[in-house]
Protein backbone atom coordinates (compact mmCIF):
# COMPACT_ATOMS: atom_id res chain seq x y z
CA UNK A 1 0.00 0.00 0.00
CA UNK A 2 2.99 2.28 -0.13
CA UNK A 3 2.81 2.68 -3.91
CA UNK A 4 -0.05 4.56 -5.65
CA UNK A 5 -3.06 2.40 -6.43
CA UNK A 6 -5.68 3.36 -8.99
CA UNK A 7 -8.63 2.51 -6.79
CA UNK A 8 -7.20 3.65 -3.48
CA UNK A 9 -8.25 6.81 -1.67
CA UNK A 10 -6.10 9.02 0.51
CA UNK A 11 -8.07 10.72 3.26
CA UNK A 12 -7.07 13.40 5.74
CA UNK A 13 -9.20 13.31 8.87
CA UNK A 14 -9.39 15.91 11.62
CA UNK A 15 -11.47 14.86 14.61
CA UNK A 16 -11.93 17.45 17.33
CA UNK A 17 -13.71 16.51 20.53
CA UNK A 18 -13.84 17.77 24.08
CA UNK A 19 -15.81 18.77 27.15
CA UNK A 20 -17.01 22.07 28.57
CA UNK A 21 -17.36 22.19 32.35
CA UNK A 22 -19.61 24.26 34.59
CA UNK A 23 -16.59 25.58 36.48
CA UNK A 24 -12.89 24.93 37.10
CA UNK A 25 -11.77 21.31 36.97
CA UNK A 26 -8.74 20.53 39.12
CA UNK A 27 -7.59 17.38 37.32
CA UNK A 28 -8.76 14.93 34.69
CA UNK A 29 -7.69 11.49 33.48
CA UNK A 30 -8.56 10.69 29.88
CA UNK A 31 -8.38 8.18 27.04
CA UNK A 32 -8.81 9.00 23.35
CA UNK A 33 -9.45 6.35 20.70
CA UNK A 34 -9.00 8.42 17.54
CA UNK A 35 -5.83 6.91 16.05
CA UNK A 36 -6.57 4.83 12.92
CA UNK A 37 -5.19 1.32 12.61
CA UNK A 38 -2.63 -0.05 10.18
CA UNK A 39 -4.10 -3.15 8.59
CA UNK A 40 -4.73 -4.94 5.31
CA UNK A 41 -7.12 -2.45 3.74
CA UNK A 42 -5.70 0.77 5.12
CA UNK A 43 -2.31 2.30 5.85
CA UNK A 44 -1.77 5.17 8.28
CA UNK A 45 0.66 7.57 6.63
CA UNK A 46 0.61 10.15 9.41
CA UNK A 47 -1.20 10.61 12.72
CA UNK A 48 -1.04 12.79 15.80
CA UNK A 49 -3.22 13.60 18.79
CA UNK A 50 -2.98 17.05 20.42
CA UNK A 51 -4.46 18.02 23.77
CA UNK A 52 -5.47 21.38 25.26
CA UNK A 53 -4.62 22.26 27.99
CA UNK A 54 -1.22 20.79 27.09
CA UNK A 55 -0.51 17.40 28.59
CA UNK A 56 1.98 14.61 28.12
CA UNK A 57 0.43 11.74 26.19
CA UNK A 58 1.37 8.10 25.81
CA UNK A 59 0.00 5.42 23.50
CA UNK A 60 -0.76 1.75 23.91
CA UNK A 61 -3.00 -0.90 22.34
CA UNK A 62 -5.93 -1.99 24.47
CA UNK A 63 -7.30 -5.53 24.86
CA UNK A 64 -9.18 -5.29 21.56
CA UNK A 65 -6.23 -3.91 19.60
CA UNK A 66 -7.34 -0.28 19.47
CA UNK A 67 -4.67 2.41 19.78
CA UNK A 68 -5.34 4.47 22.93
CA UNK A 69 -3.87 7.90 23.58
CA UNK A 70 -3.90 8.38 27.37
CA UNK A 71 -3.21 11.62 29.20
CA UNK A 72 -3.75 13.39 32.52
CA UNK A 73 -4.38 17.11 32.93
CA UNK A 74 -3.47 18.51 36.35
CA UNK A 75 -3.65 22.21 35.51
CA UNK A 76 -6.95 23.89 36.42
CA UNK A 77 -9.17 24.05 33.33
CA UNK A 78 -12.79 24.77 32.37
CA UNK A 79 -12.67 22.99 29.01
CA UNK A 80 -10.80 20.09 27.45
CA UNK A 81 -10.10 19.72 23.73
CA UNK A 82 -8.55 16.79 21.90
CA UNK A 83 -7.69 17.08 18.22
CA UNK A 84 -6.68 14.00 16.23
CA UNK A 85 -5.30 14.50 12.73
CA UNK A 86 -4.44 11.59 10.46
CA UNK A 87 -3.76 10.76 6.83
CA UNK A 88 -4.86 7.30 5.75
CA UNK A 89 -4.71 5.40 2.47
CA UNK A 90 -7.68 3.09 1.98
CA UNK A 91 -8.71 0.38 -0.46
CA UNK A 92 -12.09 -0.60 -1.92
CA UNK A 93 -13.64 -3.92 -0.91
CA UNK A 94 -11.83 -6.45 -3.06
CA UNK A 95 -12.24 -9.78 -1.30
CA UNK A 96 -15.96 -10.16 -0.70
CA UNK A 97 -17.28 -13.59 0.24
CA UNK A 98 -20.07 -15.04 -1.89
CA UNK A 99 -23.32 -15.81 -0.07
CA UNK A 100 -22.78 -19.57 -0.33
CA UNK A 101 -19.19 -19.45 0.88
CA UNK A 102 -17.53 -19.29 4.28
CA UNK A 103 -17.86 -21.42 7.38
CA UNK A 104 -20.95 -23.59 7.82
CA UNK A 105 -23.37 -23.54 10.73
CA UNK A 106 -21.75 -26.77 11.95
CA UNK A 107 -18.31 -25.14 11.79
CA UNK A 108 -19.45 -22.26 13.99
CA UNK A 109 -21.07 -24.64 16.49
CA UNK A 110 -17.87 -26.63 17.09
CA UNK A 111 -16.59 -26.26 20.68
CA UNK A 112 -13.22 -24.92 19.56
CA UNK A 113 -14.92 -22.18 17.53
CA UNK A 114 -17.29 -21.24 20.34
CA UNK A 115 -14.40 -21.16 22.81
CA UNK A 116 -12.23 -19.05 20.51
CA UNK A 117 -14.88 -16.39 19.90
CA UNK A 118 -16.88 -16.65 23.11
CA UNK A 119 -16.57 -12.95 24.02
CA UNK A 120 -17.99 -12.03 20.61
CA UNK A 121 -20.88 -14.48 20.83
CA UNK A 122 -22.47 -13.34 24.09
CA UNK A 123 -24.53 -10.22 24.59
CA UNK A 124 -23.11 -6.99 25.97
CA UNK A 125 -25.09 -4.15 27.60
CA UNK A 126 -25.88 -2.39 24.31
CA UNK A 127 -26.34 -5.50 22.13
CA UNK A 128 -28.60 -7.71 24.25
CA UNK A 129 -31.73 -9.06 22.61
CA UNK A 130 -35.30 -9.48 23.85
CA UNK A 131 -37.59 -12.42 23.07
CA UNK A 132 -38.93 -10.80 19.89
CA UNK A 133 -35.47 -10.11 18.47
CA UNK A 134 -34.21 -13.56 19.44
CA UNK A 135 -37.11 -15.10 17.50
CA UNK A 136 -36.37 -12.89 14.48
CA UNK A 137 -32.74 -14.04 14.55
CA UNK A 138 -33.85 -17.68 14.63
CA UNK A 139 -36.17 -17.15 11.64
CA UNK A 140 -33.44 -15.49 9.58
CA UNK A 141 -30.99 -18.24 10.43
CA UNK A 142 -33.47 -20.96 9.46
CA UNK A 143 -34.07 -19.31 6.09
CA UNK A 144 -30.44 -19.33 4.98
CA UNK A 145 -28.13 -22.23 4.26
CA UNK A 146 -24.91 -20.47 5.24
CA UNK A 147 -23.99 -18.12 8.09
CA UNK A 148 -22.65 -15.53 5.63
CA UNK A 149 -25.91 -15.42 3.70
CA UNK A 150 -27.81 -15.06 6.98
CA UNK A 151 -25.49 -12.24 8.10
CA UNK A 152 -26.10 -10.29 4.90
CA UNK A 153 -29.83 -10.84 5.37
CA UNK A 154 -29.60 -9.43 8.91
CA UNK A 155 -27.91 -6.26 7.60
CA UNK A 156 -30.65 -5.86 4.99
CA UNK A 157 -33.37 -6.53 7.56
CA UNK A 158 -32.08 -3.97 10.07
CA UNK A 159 -31.64 -1.33 7.39
CA UNK A 160 -35.20 -1.92 6.21
CA UNK A 161 -36.72 -1.77 9.69
CA UNK A 162 -34.73 0.95 11.48
CA UNK A 163 -34.58 4.46 10.05
CA UNK A 164 -31.33 6.35 10.31
CA UNK A 165 -32.20 9.58 12.12
CA UNK A 166 -29.43 11.73 13.63
CA UNK A 167 -30.20 12.96 17.13
CA UNK A 168 -32.89 10.36 17.79
CA UNK A 169 -30.82 8.53 20.43
CA UNK A 170 -27.74 9.08 22.60
CA UNK A 171 -24.55 7.14 23.24
CA UNK A 172 -26.20 5.25 26.12
CA UNK A 173 -28.90 3.84 23.83
CA UNK A 174 -29.01 0.11 23.16
CA UNK A 175 -30.24 -2.27 20.47
CA UNK A 176 -33.60 -2.95 22.09
CA UNK A 177 -34.37 0.77 22.46
CA UNK A 178 -33.54 1.40 18.80
CA UNK A 179 -35.77 -1.51 17.81
CA UNK A 180 -38.68 -0.16 19.82
CA UNK A 181 -38.26 3.30 18.29
CA UNK A 182 -37.55 1.88 14.81
CA UNK A 183 -34.99 4.67 14.44
CA UNK A 184 -31.50 5.51 15.59
CA UNK A 185 -27.99 6.47 14.53
CA UNK A 186 -25.23 4.30 13.10
CA UNK A 187 -24.21 3.11 16.58
CA UNK A 188 -27.75 1.84 17.26
CA UNK A 189 -28.05 0.16 13.87
CA UNK A 190 -24.69 -1.54 14.41
CA UNK A 191 -25.58 -2.63 17.94
CA UNK A 192 -28.83 -4.17 16.71
CA UNK A 193 -27.07 -5.92 13.84
CA UNK A 194 -24.33 -7.30 16.10
CA UNK A 195 -26.93 -8.53 18.60
CA UNK A 196 -28.90 -10.39 15.92
CA UNK A 197 -25.75 -11.94 14.48
CA UNK A 198 -24.67 -13.20 17.88
CA UNK A 199 -28.16 -14.54 18.57
CA UNK A 200 -27.78 -16.65 15.41
CA UNK A 201 -24.44 -18.03 16.61
CA UNK A 202 -22.13 -15.82 14.53
CA UNK A 203 -19.12 -14.17 16.20
CA UNK A 204 -19.65 -10.45 15.58
CA UNK A 205 -17.89 -7.27 16.55
CA UNK A 206 -18.62 -3.56 16.53
CA UNK A 207 -16.29 -1.35 14.50
CA UNK A 208 -15.69 2.33 15.18
CA UNK A 209 -14.13 4.72 12.69
CA UNK A 210 -14.92 7.34 10.08
CA UNK A 211 -16.91 7.50 6.86
CA UNK A 212 -16.44 9.96 4.03
CA UNK A 213 -20.05 10.89 3.18
CA UNK A 214 -19.67 11.15 -0.61
CA UNK A 215 -18.73 8.32 -3.01
CA UNK A 216 -18.01 10.95 -5.70
CA UNK A 217 -15.90 13.24 -3.52
CA UNK A 218 -13.75 15.74 -5.39
CA UNK A 219 -10.06 15.64 -4.59
CA UNK A 220 -9.09 18.53 -2.34
CA UNK A 221 -12.55 19.34 -1.04
CA UNK A 222 -13.05 19.29 2.72
CA UNK A 223 -16.43 18.07 3.95
CA UNK A 224 -18.11 17.63 7.28
CA UNK A 225 -17.68 13.94 8.00
CA UNK A 226 -18.72 11.85 10.92
CA UNK A 227 -17.63 9.29 13.41
CA UNK A 228 -19.17 6.11 12.14
CA UNK A 229 -19.87 2.53 13.18
CA UNK A 230 -20.35 -0.71 11.27
CA UNK A 231 -20.06 -4.45 11.87
CA UNK A 232 -17.88 -7.46 11.15
CA UNK A 233 -18.67 -11.15 11.47
CA UNK A 234 -16.52 -14.27 11.36
CA UNK A 235 -17.26 -17.03 8.85
CA UNK A 236 -13.80 -18.56 8.57
CA UNK A 237 -12.40 -15.04 8.30
CA UNK A 238 -13.69 -11.62 9.23
CA UNK A 239 -15.88 -9.78 6.74
CA UNK A 240 -17.31 -6.28 7.12
CA UNK A 241 -20.53 -4.53 6.19
CA UNK A 242 -22.01 -1.08 6.82
CA UNK A 243 -25.67 -1.77 7.64
CA UNK A 244 -26.52 1.92 8.03
CA UNK A 245 -25.72 2.56 4.38
CA UNK A 246 -26.25 -0.92 2.97
CA UNK A 247 -22.75 -1.20 1.50
CA UNK A 248 -19.58 -3.24 1.94
CA UNK A 249 -16.83 -1.49 3.86
CA UNK A 250 -14.40 0.08 1.42
CA UNK A 251 -12.35 3.10 0.46
CA UNK A 252 -14.63 5.61 2.22
CA UNK A 253 -14.28 3.86 5.60
CA UNK A 254 -11.41 4.30 8.05
CA UNK A 255 -11.11 1.84 10.95
CA UNK A 256 -10.14 3.17 14.38
CA UNK A 257 -11.10 0.32 16.69
CA UNK A 258 -13.14 -2.79 17.33
CA UNK A 259 -14.87 -4.30 20.33
CA UNK A 260 -18.07 -5.85 21.60
CA UNK A 261 -19.94 -2.53 21.41
CA UNK A 262 -19.53 1.24 21.64
CA UNK A 263 -18.47 1.00 25.28
CA UNK A 264 -15.22 -0.68 24.18
CA UNK A 265 -14.28 2.02 21.65
CA UNK A 266 -15.56 5.49 22.70
CA UNK A 267 -13.57 8.24 20.94
CA UNK A 268 -13.03 10.12 24.21
CA UNK A 269 -13.73 9.24 27.81
CA UNK A 270 -12.33 10.14 31.19
CA UNK A 271 -12.88 11.00 34.83
CA UNK A 272 -12.25 14.31 36.54
CA UNK A 273 -12.50 16.21 39.81
CA UNK A 274 -14.76 19.24 39.63
CA UNK A 275 -18.25 20.42 38.60
CA UNK A 276 -20.40 18.67 36.03
CA UNK A 277 -19.83 18.81 32.28
CA UNK A 278 -22.18 21.10 30.36
CA UNK A 279 -21.69 19.40 27.01
CA UNK A 280 -19.44 17.60 24.57
CA UNK A 281 -18.47 19.11 21.24
CA UNK A 282 -17.55 16.90 18.28
CA UNK A 283 -16.36 18.05 14.88
CA UNK A 284 -15.04 15.80 12.10
CA UNK A 285 -13.61 17.15 8.85
CA UNK A 286 -12.55 14.78 6.06
CA UNK A 287 -10.61 15.74 2.95
CA UNK A 288 -9.98 13.44 0.02
CA UNK A 289 -6.36 13.96 -1.01
CA UNK A 290 -6.36 11.37 -3.77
Amino acid sequence: MTSPLVDSWRLKIQHKSGFDYAGPVLSSYNEARMWPRNETHQAVLDARVEVWPPARTYRYEDYWGTVVTAFDVHAQHEALTVTATSTVETLPPGDLIETGEGASWDDLARPESVDRWYELLVGSPRTRMNAELTAIAADIRAAHATPHAAALAVCEFVRGEVTYQPGSTGVQSDARHAWELRKGVCQDISHLTVGLLRAMGLPARYVSGYLHPSPTAAIGDSVVGQSHAWVEWWVGRWTANDPTNGIPVGERHVVVGRGREYGDVPPLKGVYAGPGATGQDVEVTITRLR
